[in-house]
């Protein structure tokens, strides 16, 4: 296997917001290179557990390996929008200490070139987290109708030349199926005005496509509701996202799980439950200036947190 890179984004701000205690339950929904995972491991000796998620089998062997010597902790090969369903097979009714989501893509799946992430380097349409999974990019930018590829490029990539793009790939596969990221790249470039920017016209078209083949914004929402029910009085959930159609979803659940009241304004009676959460920052934390310097695409990294007021 390759060496695998990986950068852990805002390490120590996450870890930290987790108030990590010795005799409590812990979770990482997306274990990568283990940076968060080591760091919590060193903070809940002797007697926490730390429960981690991964699909990405690289990451899972180099992380089973930097981490063999802690004895607390469970390496689960599982998308973490199973965490109610791992968490009950494993025994556990309650994640007692704190839950941390780092929701993004690791920078070896970036630019291991067979996974298909980067436009950058020649490589099959993959785009998948989870290399068991059957549907691709492939199947996405081949398969798609074009209303489907304008709302996906839109919704997700907020793409402003999305109908142009899409039009030109539909028209384009009536002979001949679109199969590499190059090609891909290449036609998008070569329908678009060309527009100075910092960002390559791709840029948006490959992350739609790419939260689109692993449903990133659907599960994002899901399992923030699932782990609504397994907190504990007082276990805080960390979550850093990487762009703002993540970081939206994230805020306004926190919003919505915070406030006292969500009746209608001619609605005499409250009737509504105690809120469940309380926002720990209103605010966003993001990445120091030193981290962006070593890391640029720290820079778009945002960190929200969340604590559980609600008592069983």
């Amino acid at each position: 296997m390759e060496e695998f890179k990986h950068y852990t984004v805002m390490k120590h701000e996450a870890v930290d917001a987790l108030e990590c205690q010795s005799g409590k339950i812990y979770v990482d929904c997306t274990l990568g290179g283990g940076g968060h995972s080591e760091l919590i491991l060193r903070r809940i000796q002797p007697d926490g557990r730390l429960i981690a998620f991964d699909i990405d089998e690289d990451a899972i062997k180099v992380s089973t390996e930097k981490l063999k010597d802690y004895k607390n902790l469970t390496i689960v090969k599982s998308s973490y929008t199973n965490i109610k369903k791992v968490l009950k097979e494993l025994g556990i009714e309650k994640i007692t200490g704190g839950v941390l989501f780092d929701l993004g893509a690791s920078y070896h799946q970036f630019n291991k070139c067979e996974r298909g992430f980067s436009f950058s380097k020649e490589a099959p349409l993959d785009m998948r987290f989870n290399q068991d999974a059957d549907f691709s990019a492939y199947d996405v930018v081949n398969t798609y109708s074009e209303d489907d590829l304008v709302r996906i490029f839109s919704e997700y990539g907020e793409e402003r030349f999305s109908k142009r793009i899409a039009k030109k790939i539909v028209d384009v596969r009536k002979t001949k199926k679109i199969e590499t990221t190059t090609e891909l790249a290449d036609l998008i470039v070569n329908c678009t005005p060309h527009i100075k920017s910092s960002i390559h016209p791709a840029t948006r078209v490959f992350q739609a496509i790419r939260i689109e083949v692993n449903q990133e914004l659907t599960n994002v929402k899901n399992a923030l509701n699932d782990v609504l029910d397994l907190l504990e009085f007082g276990a805080i959930i960390s979550v850093i996202s990487f762009h703002s159609l993540e970081d939206r979803i994230v805020k306004k659940l926190f919003k919505y799980h915070s406030e006292r009241c969500h009746c209608e304004k001619n609605q005499m009676i409250c009737k509504c439950p105690p809120p469940v959460l309380e926002m720990v920052n209103k605010k966003p934390i993001e990445a120091s200036a030193e981290e962006i310097k070593e890391n640029p695409p720290s820079r778009s990294a945002k960190l929200r947190i969340a604590r559980c007021i609600r008592k069983i």
